[in-house]
């Protein structure tokens, strides 16, 4: 929070709700720094509604939880049925018109900073993606200010490895709420996140040393692009 200055007095966040543990410890986290941080802002949390249910359980709806539990944290919330989607479904669209509605909310409710639950494993698991798929490198910042400082983006969990965060969310008993998207388990994420599981398994050290990289880039010893 201190490094990238993620929090002003005065700042209106808006906090990106998925109904997954990290989303659901950063909820907590900004409710709970409101009581002690030197400085004032609010939080209402939002939850994009892609409308996927279980087919073995039609009549469970993961927004209406979700609802419940910004409800207990005391958070201000709002569910917003998704956009609809031309054409085939793919992670990428999906995350793209997600992120485009989260915008325009944020512009329709004035809020100056949006949340979102992205870890150390989110961050790792990004660069990978984008050096095998897209030939480039570069993953996502704890802090991004978009057009033209109209809002930035934070991430306040940025520091925290996933297990970290499932150990806060023990100890708060708050639980995660399961996600239906039929797509979740056959993603180019998913593949990454495995390839990088057993690394880590065959090397105990290298999620540490991947993320310092991450901040440690030796420009001279890169290639020029073309």
């Amino acid at each position: 929070m201190h490094d990238y200055a993620m929090l002003a007095d005065g700042d209106r966040v808006m906090v990106a709700v998925s109904g997954g543990v990290d989303s659901n410890v950063l909820a907590w986290l900004l409710k709970f720094w409101q009581s002690k941080a030197p400085i004032r802002y609010t939080i209402r949390s939002v939850h994009i509604d892609n409308g996927f249910r279980s087919p073995d359980s039609p009549s469970f709806d993961s927004s209406e939880k979700i609802a419940e539990l910004m409800a207990e944290l005391g958070i201000d919330h709002t569910t917003v049925a998704a956009r609809q989607l031309e054409g085939e479904l793919s992670c990428y669209l999906c995350a793209r018109n997600r992120r485009s509605q989260l915008f325009d909310l944020a512009r329709e409710w004035q809020v100056n900073k949006i949340a979102f639950g992205h870890h150390v494993d989110d961050l790792i698991e990004t660069l990978y993606l984008n050096m095998i798929y897209s030939g480039n490198i570069s993953t996502m910042v704890p802090k991004q200010t978009l057009f033209g400082g109209e809002v930035d983006i934070i991430r306040p969990l940025a520091y925290l490895e996933k297990e970290e965060i499932r150990g806060v969310a023990s100890a708060l008993a708050v639980e995660p709420i399961k996600n239906h998207c039929p797509l979740e388990r056959d993603t180019r994420r998913q593949k990454v996140r495995e390839m990088l599981g057993e690394l880590y398994r065959r090397e105990p050290k290298a999620k540490d040393s991947l993320f310092r990289a991450m901040a440690n880039v030796r420009q001279d010893y890169l290639l020029q692009s073309n």
